[in-house]
């Protein structure tokens, strides 16, 4: 599985601590071995073909699935999922 990131993700996490940092990372390993993993809480956006899943209790990644690889599109708190769904 390939993840390819998008210029708004890499803008998003270098803005974030190095703390909330590293719980993303922990999140896309347990992302990598299994979409469906416990503790992301992966969702889908009503309307959208844009998943979600939990880093931290205030803080979301957004992505998009395709058969090899992940896009990762977005991170930050509740109010990134707000905007995607503004994106489309």
């Amino acid at each position: 599985m390939e993840i390819i990131y998008t210029e708004p993700f890499q803008r998003d996490y270098n803005d974030f601590p190095e703390l909330v940092q590293k719980a993303l990372e922990k999140a896309l390993r347990f992302l990598m071995q299994n979409m469906r993993h416990p503790s992301l809480r992966v969702k889908k956006l009503p309307g959208t073909s844009i998943w979600y899943g939990r880093i931290t209790k205030s803080h979301r990644f957004t992505f998009q699935p395709n058969e090899n690889t992940i896009i990762l599109r977005r991170v930050g708190t509740h109010a990134i999922l707000t905007k995607e769904r503004e994106n489309l």
